[in-house]
């Protein structure tokens, strides 16, 4: 019998059992929100190393990849390679993420430039204060400093 097929009648036997002791012969532990929690961060870390692995890409306006790419073109195409369906404009994928607060921010995480409520801009945020982005006409997809603090931050559900 393994170690597994055990641990019921283990725990029955002892009544109650703790999460080390449990681990430790072999069992489970399921901690609530754990799995999504580890998914999403799975998800973040991919479509970061894909925004970064489109750096020099020309920017242009609507363009969704593989080549060329707008602000919310390159967050769209990013986490749908990792796997993660996005809307298509920044204002809309602010609204599908899960607000977090600048203190709890992770590398992976959605930064949302805005002027009051207004929702203009979005990149992937890489630590240490900087994006991934695909800034304005003319330029292209690049590693960048965030240059104001009019910013939100959205983690992809």
């Amino acid at each position: 019998m393994s170690t597994l097929n055990r641990v019921p009648s283990l725990m029955a036997r002892a009544g109650t059992a703790s999460a080390l002791t449990l681990a430790a012969m072999g069992g489970s532990v399921v901690v609530p929100g754990a799995a999504s929690e580890a998914a999403a961060a799975t998800h973040a870390t991919k479509a970061l190393k894909i925004a970064a692995s489109k750096k020099g890409s020309p920017y242009m306006w609507g363009a969704t990849g593989p080549r060329r790419f707008d602000c919310s073109g390159l967050t769209l195409y990013s986490f749908k390679k990792a796997g993660k369906k996005l809307p298509r404009t920044a204002a809309q994928q602010y609204n599908k993420t899960r607000h977090v607060s600048a203190k709890n921010r992770k590398s992976g995480d959605l930064v949302f430039f805005h002027s009051g409520s207004s929702v203009y801009h979005v990149g992937i945020y890489a630590g240490k204060g900087r994006i991934w982005h695909a800034p304005k006409t003319g330029a292209v997809v690049r590693l960048e400093k965030i240059w104001t603090s009019s910013v939100w931050y959205g983690r992809v559900k």
